[in-house]
């Protein structure tokens, strides 16, 4: 079979939406970003209260993408070996041998990250820069696409460990899961009153709309989408003055102006174009740039969040023209 060309790519990659609302009502803006996250190789942090289908999101795009996914349930006693793998002894050859851990997949849902230790979170580092796993000496190749999908509740921080800013700036994306709208949950309820299951999607007719040759055609489309100096520069005029912000003690480092270089490249060919535009830029800034700014303890103190330091920023730093 010959492979798929960017405009079907792009046509299968939109339908993930509709496929995706079979099982999960709203959350489109959340759909978007893991999908801009697998076209630039990205990782995504999902924030949100319990109980707004984040493992069921992540489910369902696996299945319309029939990638393999496999969850992990992070808590204080889980450790590094739980999620990479370990050699185990077999008797009967006398020999050590390689037992993969679920990071093993496609898709992983690392639900409540900030639930285990340091040591453990610790783990993800090298699976998610190198896209490999060192055991004993040995580095394994992790299978392509690989995706870490990992969850926090952003309410509860009794029995938790903040993730460090190192290991935040791994993540290309953090997206904010929100509750649905009251006609959104009386569409929930209505569906659950009809008997939908969310343990079983093809129950729910979803289905498969694109696969890794859909996926590998979308990525060589974004690397050719162009970038203007002009909008570079403007890229890394944001990133700098959030460097210069006095409301915060830590502004986005250079790994973070690629960052939102990728994305905005990325939606900016997923609504059809060829070139990144400054709006692009502004639309793909929040979800980008949120978790790799930290608050001086002041500004914290006075309702300053990182969403609106950008908003600020935004609004302040010169658009070319």
């Amino acid at each position: 079979m010959s492979a798929p060309s960017a405009d079907s790519a792009r046509a299968a990659l939109e339908a993930l939406r509709s496929e995706i609302s079979k099982a999960v009502v709203g959350q489109d803006a959340t759909v978007t970003g893991l999908v801009v996250a697998l076209l630039c190789r990205g990782h995504v942090l999902l924030e949100g209260v319990p109980g707004v289908a984040k493992t069921l999101l992540v489910r369902a795009l696996a299945a319309t993408l029939e990638l393999d996914t496999k969850r992990v349930q992070f808590t204080p006693d889980l450790m590094p070996s739980d999620v990479t793998g370990s050699l185990i002894y077999d008797n009967r050859t006398t020999e050590f041998s390689f037992q993969p851990g679920p990071v093993f997949t496609n898709l992983l849902l690392a639900d409540e990250i900030n639930r285990t230790p340091p040591k453990t979170q610790a783990s993800l580092l090298e699976a998610m820069e190198e896209r490999q796993v060192t055991v004993e000496g040995t580095a394994r190749k992790l299978p392509d696409p690989f995706l870490v999908a990992a969850t926090q509740n952003p309410v509860e921080y009794e029995g938790t460990y903040p993730l460090p800013e190192a290991q935040l700036d791994r993540f290309l994306l953090k997206l904010q899961v929100s509750l649905p709208s009251r006609e959104e949950e009386i569409k929930v309820l209505s569906r659950h009153a009809e008997g939908f299951d969310p343990r079983d999607l093809t129950a729910a007719g979803v289905r498969r709309v694109a696969g890794p040759a859909e996926l590998d055609a979308a990525r060589a489309a974004v690397a050719k989408t162009s970038v203007s100096p002009e909008v570079a520069g403007y890229v890394v005029d944001i990133c700098r003055a959030t460097r210069e912000s006095p409301s915060l003690s830590l502004g986005a480092s250079p790994r973070g102006a690629t960052a939102l270089l990728s994305t905005a490249r990325a939606w900016a060919w997923l609504t059809g174009r060829d070139y990144v535009t400054p709006d692009d830029v502004k639309a793909l800034a929040l979800p980008t740039l949120r978790h790799r700014l930290q608050l001086r303890p002041e500004a914290e103190m006075e309702g300053v969040t990182a969403d609106s330091v950008i908003s600020s920023l935004l609004a302040h730093v010169p658009v070319p023209r």
